[in-house]
């Protein structure tokens, strides 16, 4: 596995990589960072290029001085493409990442080959009114002198992961610490995202995951498959929100079988 860093409008946009063949971008939830793909790169890395990176603003990554949009990321990400040398790849993203992963198959559909959207929540005008009016925030917390706020990081997070797998949560709170000054943003910018604006563009073949206990999520799927025509859609079993660093070798399996399908 290599780490570099890649000159984008932002500044340096940090990424991990591994493999050769076929380019696949990985694209992480909030307010995670490239870990959150740690163990699926090497999966991948054996048949393809995996690469995960930091979205602008997040973990190593430089971001947006002015407040933070799914275009922004996604504009950040093309950025890294041109960098790299990218022509078209396969998008796959969690959650943030999937959202941003279909404002760049929007945007620039020529850089897209597929597109594999796991955990991804279907935003509209019923979800934008939802979550306007008096739904709470999922990651922000007041700093407390005595630290509390560490604790209530991971209370928020804590219905959502598994409770004998403690590491996984810690990663997502070590990841959401460095960003805590805009540890929310990230969910405003997919919240204000017009995506029944943008998800009609799709054009790449589409496969929409989801884990089976992701209750966050997994009612939109239906959705999702309605607004991309010919998009196929599989249920990862036994797992849930962190899909990906909980069940790496099930979720790169399912990544893998179905590019090799196609």
């Amino acid at each position: 596995m290599q780490h570099r860093f890649a000159p984008t409008r932002y500044g340096q946009i940090h990424y991990a990589e591994e493999g050769t063949g076929e380019p696949v971008l990985l694209l992480h939830q909030t307010p995670r960072s490239w870990d959150e793909y740690r163990d699926v790169l090497g999966l991948l890395g054996t048949t393809h290029r995996a690469v995960a990176p930091d979205t602008p603003g997040f973990g190593l990554s430089d971001g947006p001085a002015e407040r933070w949009t799914i275009e922004a990321f996604a504009a950040g990400i093309l950025d890294l493409l041109d960098a790299l040398g990218l022509d078209a790849v396969t998008l796959v993203g969690h959650h943030t990442g999937a959202v941003v992963a279909v404002e760049i198959a929007a945007a620039a559909a020529d850089r897209v080959s597929a597109l594999v959207l796991s955990g991804m929540p279907y935003v509209d005008a019923a979800r934008r009114e939802q979550v306007a009016t008096g739904r709470p925030p999922i990651d922000h917390v007041e700093r407390a002198a005595d630290g509390s706020h560490l604790q209530r990081l991971w209370d928020n997070r804590a219905p959502y992961y598994p409770a004998d797998r403690p590491d996984l949560l810690e990663r997502l709170v070590h990841d959401a610490v460095a960003v805590l000054d805009r540890v929310e943003e990230g969910h405003e910018a997919v919240n204000r995202y017009r995506m029944e604006d943008r998800i009609g563009l799709v054009t790449a073949p589409a496969l929409v995951l989801c884990g089976e206990l992701d209750t966050f999520s997994r009612p939109d799927v239906g959705k999702i498959l309605d607004a991309i025509p010919g998009s196929e859609s599989a249920l990862l079993p036994g797992t849930g929100v962190p899909s990906v660093d909980h069940r790496p070798e099930l979720f790169a399996d399912t990544v893998r079988t179905w590019l090799s399908a196609r």
